[in-house]
């Protein structure tokens, strides 16, 4: 790095670094609290759409906007951030996106209608995302290298956490009190973090030149490229992809926008986003780190609910109570990651993280539809302790060695790969659990026919246990009977969508020998 080059041989290594400023490391801790609600919304919300749209009375078709707004005008937001902070401020950008959330937060909780409620998700993903990412850039600006193991970790478990406990938290609100209180919740933090930031951050000046070079046409370029694909990833698989003629609409929206979106960024005078922060190898290889991370990230986190709610019947109560093992695991193996990560070369934490969660996975391919709270322990300790190997050491590679002026800009991009990968796996997740469902429960009714002894041994019993119910005895074995191979079915297909991911996770942990070794910078220790 340039800045360390400079230091005479002699010098001690304390005179590259300023002390830590104390008034800083609050400010950096409520922008830190900040991020942690603006992730967990997106989560935390999930877990009682069902209520939600009881309180609405909104129809099926209609309730999942709630999420997909949020999370089209986040992914909208969030590479956007680096610009906006540059011509605003750090002070300026993260107290807007706080108070703003804040507001939107309590307009939600206002709603009576599913329009209104639509309206004011969005508002609050577009405004709300900017925080995310400013979070990341500070980390990596205002903090000497030194005090990365304490810094990285922090972020690194924020980011991974509220994801996780989203459900637990979502479902004990909502069971407590009512569904109004997932976003009331937001607003007196909400309120403390805007005004403690506004009094506390500085630690850049705005420069509102930059408005005049400002790049509208790549702003609505990025939008449609980016919103677009968000919807089609959300919606696709269960709409049947390109049959249904908003998805397709949408994808081609995303395709003409994305053509545009890169011939503006790279012939614009000052383009919306900078995407020559990729041609640093190790911000690209965190990247594409990153962007398999949110699949084990937001993927586990929405496959596992799935399975306990289908197959087990589980509440959403139930199911946060089943889930919070995770989180507690992120707890316990933050601080150890924290000092592995400037002790140790961070592809081989990484590679651990990746081996860890395929290890997790793959005891999951063993799954039946009897599987518990017990059964499913130890896949999520691996899940809990792998993510934050895995965090930590990606945010260092990533961003650790850049420079400041290009720090802003690539945490908008960093951010935007782990949610995309989100979205994507997601996308995959549903994709290939419909699509294995009908075949296994093709091949299984291929196997219970009139022929099959076993079948109609078990038709049989069934039907001596309804005998009570009379001549309706006969027609509910046969349900009975067509339930259970539909829950065997679907089990098998969880099973495959759990091969899949071990498949990928253990291809990511093969590629990162393919990893530039990062220099001490990387690790845990660099400068800019």
């Amino acid at each position: 790095m340039a800045a360390t080059a400079a230091i005479p041989a002699g010098a001690p290594a304390r005179a590259a670094e300023p002390p830590l400023d104390r008034r800083r490391m609050v400010a950096f801790l409520c922008m830190v609290f900040g991020m942690f609600m603006a992730i967990l919304d997106i989560q935390i919300v999930s877990a009682s759409l069902n209520e939600i749209q009881a309180g609405l009375s909104a129809s099926g078709d209609e309730i999942p906007w709630v999420q997909t707004s949020y999370l089209v005008a986040e992914v909208i937001s969030i590479p956007l951030s680096g610009t906006l902070s540059r011509v605003l401020s750090t002070r300026w950008m993260f107290a807007i996106s706080a108070g703003g959330f804040t507001a939107m937060s309590l307009m939600c909780a206002t709603s009576s209608s599913i329009g209104e409620m639509i309206v004011w998700r969005a508002a609050q993903g577009f405004i709300g995302g900017g925080m995310i990412p400013t979070v990341f850039a500070a980390a990596f600006t205002i903090f000497p290298p030194s005090k990365r193991t304490i810094v990285s970790p922090m972020i690194g478990l924020v980011a991974t956490l509220a994801p996780t406990i989203g459900p637990t938290v979502g479902g004990y609100l909502t069971d407590l009190m009512s569904w109004h209180w997932l976003f009331l919740i937001n607003v007196v933090p909400g309120i403390f973090v805007t005004v403690s930031t506004w009094i506390l951050v500085d630690f850049d000046e705005p420069n509102y030149g930059l408005i005049k070079s400002f790049d509208w046409a790549g702003l609505a370029f990025m939008a449609g490229f980016l919103g677009c694909l968000e919807y089609v990833l959300e919606e696709g698989p269960n709409h049947d992809w390109l049959q249904d003629e908003a998805v397709f609409t949408c994808a081609v929206i995303c395709g003409t926008s994305a053509l545009l979106f890169f011939w503006r960024v790279f012939t614009a005078k000052q383009p919306i986003v900078d995407l020559r922060a990729f041609s640093d190898r190790n911000f690209a290889s965190g990247c594409v780190a990153s962007f398999v991370l949110g699949i084990g990230l937001y993927g586990l986190t929405y496959i596992y609910p799935v399975y306990l709610a289908r197959v087990r019947g589980y509440s959403a109560l139930m199911i946060g109570e089943t889930m919070f093992v995770s989180g507690l695991c992120m707890f316990a193996t933050a601080p150890i990651a924290g000092r592995l990560s400037g002790k140790v070369d961070p592809r081989l934490m990484m590679g651990l993280g990746f081996v860890g969660f395929a290890c997790g996975t793959w005891i999951v391919t063993g799954l039946t539809k009897d599987w518990d709270f017990y059964e499913l322990l130890l896949p999520q300790i691996l899940r809990g302790c792998s993510l934050m190997l895995c965090m930590i050491p990606i945010n260092n590679i990533a961003l650790g060695t850049l420079p400041p002026a290009r720090m802003k800009n690539a945490s908008g991009l960093f951010n935007l790969t782990r949610n995309l990968g989100g979205a994507v796996g997601l996308a995959l997740i549903n994709t290939i659990l419909n699509d294995r469902w009908d075949l296994h429960l093709t091949r299984l009714h291929e196997r219970f026919t009139w022929a099959n002894t076993a079948a109609l041994e078990r038709l049989d019993t069934l039907q001596r246990g309804f005998d009570s119910y009379g001549s309706a005895a006969p027609g509910m074995a046969l349900q009975a009977m067509t339930n259970t191979v539909r829950i065997q079915g679907l089990v098998m297909a969880f099973e495959d969508v759990f091969l899949a991911l071990t498949a990928l996770f253990l291809a990511i942990a093969c590629a990162v020998l393919l990893i530039r070794r990062p220099n001490a910078a990387a690790g845990g220790g660099g400068g800019h």
